[in-house]
């Protein structure tokens, strides 16, 4: 979980940290540990083990990358028209510089994931996942692992939909600023375009924010399904 799930802000975290939160979950599912085979465990089985762990963890941390990657498809919908590409900042996770706006949709589906809980349903799912899933059994079946891939189509949908007001009104400015610059042609009003975009995109994103927790929501509950899914051996 810790090495395959991109849980936000674990990858810029300190090894250490990292270490103890694995050793700290794995003391915590300590009930749920499937028992050893009969006969004690060989190098075939416990190579077994390692790989079907490490499917299920590999599907599970799609699953979530799907979900946290919505918001930055929104921020690069927005950001490039309304031109918050030129103003770059520190990116937290990979410590480079990156456009502001994506890191601020970053930070946000961060803080979203852990006020609606899905940190929690990823533990809770992991939990199943050894009640459910043998450790010779690869995890789910060609159809859960369809469904996974599936929220790639709603990531991309996610991010057209919190971000389509935005670029269509930045696209209505654009038009009216052509046609008045058609109109009146000693109008310079290239010089007024990248504030009135910037200043229209922060507006539209304040009286859109409120919808960004309920359609988080609703995307982490399909996600939630489908990692649902992948752990039913079948």
């Amino acid at each position: 979980m810790v090495l395959f799930i991109p849980l936000p802000g674990m990858r810029s975290g300190p090894d250490a940290a990292r270490i103890v939160m694995a050793a700290a979950l794995a003391l915590c599912l300590a009930p749920v540990w499937p028992a050893a085979p009969q006969g004690g465990w060989t190098a075939a089985g416990m190579l077994m083990a390692v790989l079907t762990d490490a499917a299920y963890g590999t599907g599970c941390g799609l699953a979530v990358a799907f979900l946290l990657e919505g918001f930055r498809v929104a921020g690069q919908l927005i950001g490039l028209p309304a031109g918050f590409s030129f103003a770059s900042t520190f990116d937290p996770n990979s410590n480079a510089d990156s456009p502001a706006l994506l890191v601020l949709m970053q930070l946000l589906a961060g803080l979203l994931f852990f006020a609606t809980g899905m940190h929690l349903a990823v533990v809770r799912l992991v939990a199943h996942s050894f009640t459910s899933v043998p450790w010779t059994a690869w995890p789910g079946s060609m159809g859960a692992a369809a469904q996974i891939l599936s929220l790639g189509a709603s990531m991309l949908s996610f991010g057209l939909r919190f971000a389509l007001p935005v670029v269509a009104m930045l696209m209505f400015a654009d038009l009216a600023m052509a046609l008045m610059s058609r109109m009146q042609a000693q109008l310079q009003l290239l010089s007024l375009s990248f504030p009135v975009k910037i200043l229209a995109a922060l507006l539209l994103l304040a009286a859109t924010a409120p919808l960004a927790p309920i359609l988080f929501e609703r995307a982490a509950q399909q996600t939630a399904a489908a990692m649902q899914a992948y752990t039913v051996h079948r």
